[in-house]
């Protein structure tokens, strides 16, 4: 591991800037224009590809590779639009991870998990009882971690090409000016009205008089000139100056904890990915402090000895035997996993082929497994996440996960600043030992620290064929967030689907405890009794996460897939 200083980063001067020609794309009449956009789900794109939540941020993310910006540029380019026009989870007031394979093979992941504040304490929430209260972790100041988001973007800077000030102007542009909002937008502005009212201490742009609608116009003046402070300050137009003191001034006011000393000592930091085989098969994924990688490796590998596209897709062989081991990979989950600055993660063992064997030796494949009998814990997380996958011209491959946890974080607009914080805190476990209100159990390995960053699912994700790459996929859903790319991982390898296909089929989810199966509305319905006969408890639940996905097709052209879950949206050319 190894830290990523981004206050000493300054903005170099540049005379090719957006406002000549060759960068004017976002407005009406315009490449990208904010108020007339559509989804697109599926597209096969010669060259370029990107697939994001929302059908702006994925064409301004297209747009910027093609005016010769890399994969790289078009992330950072991308994750600050949807800082502005997907406010539930797109953020500068969050974290995430990035994982990339560059042209020459050289792969990169970057952490910029959000992180506990020099204040914070193991019992935090507890009252003088010890007993947990939720209320605190979940809403409002106290349950804000660190923000990472905006030092991810300057620890990628260095395998840019364009400057900064390029890169963060759509976003600029498109606060400033506005854009109109989908049916979708207005529904979820109108639901955390009250949320947002009683979390933050001055007015926002997120709540007016009147209910939002779709086609009305959402403007961000306040998000728009932090924005700009970070343009022309580089990453210290966010952890000093101003907005840090924006930042500081409105935990002081809602009783926060958050420093200005918190601001300036928070760093990205670079994290080996981590990567495994299956079926001939490089699978490259996220090491601790998320989870995601070493679930995916577990419950990939506890299968691969078995006939998988035998079986076929969503019978009751195939689902059986995935739900064991998913059951198994999550129940290592919170006892093995946290912050490896703080804790020692055994990586190598709970990725191994012995112990995987070994955690596979009880496997009934005629009735279900009980979770009572198998030893570990449970952590449980919200599922408002947002997922990125780029592919650019020369073939470097970015898969980017971030987060505010919850839909709009802890619902607290900075007064004067315009931005959502999270509320990440509550990714921690808040009492070691002691279920939370979610029934969610952690250990030592997740307690809260100063400065230590909270367990993670997100799980962004690449996959090499033939040593040559072949798909970038991630999504967004918490604890779901490693079972639906493991799922869409075996569409493709096992089951030959399209990258579209895989995405889009019905999905179901196991994390141990509770020792239920949640399956989506268009889940088999055959299957679905089958395994009730063999003693799985099954629990019908809405969508679960919204996949982005890119495979490299042998003939070199990008088959690009958005989920059909949400207003997903893909952009290439």
């Amino acid at each position: 591991m190894r830290k990523i200083s981004i206050l000493c980063i300054c903005i170099i001067a540049t005379t090719f800037i957006f406002g000549q020609s060759s960068f004017s794309f976002v407005g009406p009449d315009k490449e990208v224009n904010p108020y007339s956009y559509i989804v697109i789900k599926r597209g096969e794109f010669k060259q370029a590809a990107v697939s994001s939540a929302h059908p702006l941020a994925s064409m301004v993310g297209a747009a910027i590779m093609k005016r010769g910006g890399n994969a790289f540029d078009a992330a950072i380019a991308t994750q600050l639009v949807l800082a502005v026009v997907y406010p539930q989870a797109g953020n500068i007031g969050g974290g995430g991870f990035l994982l990339a394979r560059k042209v020459n093979g050289e792969l990169i992941g970057i952490d910029y998990r959000e992180a506990a504040p020099e204040k914070a304490n193991r019992d935090m929430y507890l009252d003088k009882n010890g007993n947990p209260q939720m209320n605190l972790s979940l809403a409002g100041h106290l349950a804000s971690g660190i923000p990472g988001t905006v030092a991810g973007l300057f620890a990628t800077m260095p395998y840019a090409k364009l400057a900064f000030e390029q890169l963060i102007q759509p976003a600029i542009d498109i606060a400033a000016k506005g854009y109109v909002l989908t049916e979708k937008e207005a529904a979820n502005l109108n639901g955390v009205r009250e949320s947002i009212t009683k979390n933050s201490t001055q007015p926002s742009a997120f709540v007016r008089s009147i209910k939002w609608k779709v086609g009305d116009t959402l403007v961000q003046k306040d998000l728009a000139a932090t924005l700009t402070r970070i343009q022309k300050e580089g990453a210290r137009g966010f952890y000093d100056g101003k907005t840090a003191e924006l930042i500081v001034a409105e935990m002081q006011r809602g009783n926060g904890i958050i420093g200005l000393n918190d601001l300036k000592n928070y760093t990205a930091k670079l994290r080996n990915p981590l990567s495994f085989n299956y079926r001939g098969h490089e699978i490259i994924s996220f090491a601790p402090p998320s989870s995601g990688g070493i679930l995916i490796a577990q419950m990939m590998k506890m299968v691969e000895k078995y006939p998988m596209s035998k079986y076929g897709f969503q019978s009751t062989k195939s689902v059986q035997l995935m739900i064991e081991a998913e059951r198994r990979a999550y129940a290592d989950r919170a006892e093995f996993m946290g912050d490896p600055d703080f804790f020692k993660v055994p990586v190598k063992t709970l990725m191994s082929d012995a112990y995987l064997s070994q955690r596979m030796s009880d496997y009934n494949p005629e009735k279900a497994s009980v979770s009572s009998s198998i030893k570990a814990g449970i952590i449980k997380e919200s599922e408002e996440t947002t997922h990125l996958s780029i592919v650019d011209p020369a073939g470097n491959l970015v898969s980017v996960t971030t987060t505010l946890n919850n839909s709009f974080g802890n619902r607290t607009v900075v007064g004067g600043a315009g931005f959502i914080l999270n509320n990440e805190m509550d990714d921690f476990s808040v009492k070691p030992g002691v279920p939370n209100m979610y029934g969610a159990i952690g250990g030592e390995a997740n307690s809260i620290q100063p400065g230590k960053r909270m367990l993670s699912s997100m799980t962004p994700t690449l996959v090499l064929k033939d040593k040559k790459p072949y798909i970038v996929i991630g999504t967004p859903g918490g604890t779901t967030i490693p079972t639906s790319v493991y799922q869409a991982l075996i569409n493709v390898i096992d089951f030959n689907m399209s990258v579209g296909d895989a995405i889009d089929k019905p999905k179901f989810h196991h994390q141990w405890l509770p020792d239920e199966v949640a399956i989506e509305p268009d889940f088999d319905s055959n299957t679905k009794e089958q395994l009730i006969k063999m003693g799985y408890k099954i629990t019908p639940r809405g969508s679960i996460g919204k996949t982005e996905g890119i495979r490299i097709l042998p003939n070199k052209r990008r088959e690009t897939a958005a989920d059909k879950r949400g207003d997903d949206s893909v952009a290439g050319f």
